[in-house]
């Protein structure tokens, strides 16, 4: 893998990794943001259970910040930065 394909993979794994951060500290934000999107889009959103969405929020921030680490690992393991253009062990 060449160096600025590289950067770009860190660079996008180091935004998951802050977004998964930021459901799992501040899911409740997280919520609110997504419901002044739907808004703008003429859409309304509103969890049954605010316990459970801010729990299921948190979990998602686990699961984003897991697989951004798997991610990396795989991408930036030694014999697949040393294989050739298309080769995937």
């Amino acid at each position: 893998m060449s160096f600025p394909y590289a950067l770009i993979i860190l660079l996008v794994e180091i935004i998951v990794v802050a977004v998964g951060l930021l459901l799992i500290l501040k899911p409740d934000l997280a919520i609110e943001l997504q419901k002044k999107f739907y808004e703008k889009i003429n859409w309304r959103m509103e969890p049954i259970s605010m316990p459970k969405e801010i729990r299921n929020t948190r979990i998602m921030g686990v699961f984003l910040i897991l697989l951004s680490l798997l991610l990396i690992i795989f991408f930036f393991h030694k014999s697949y930065l040393n294989s050739p253009p298309g080769y995937y062990p």
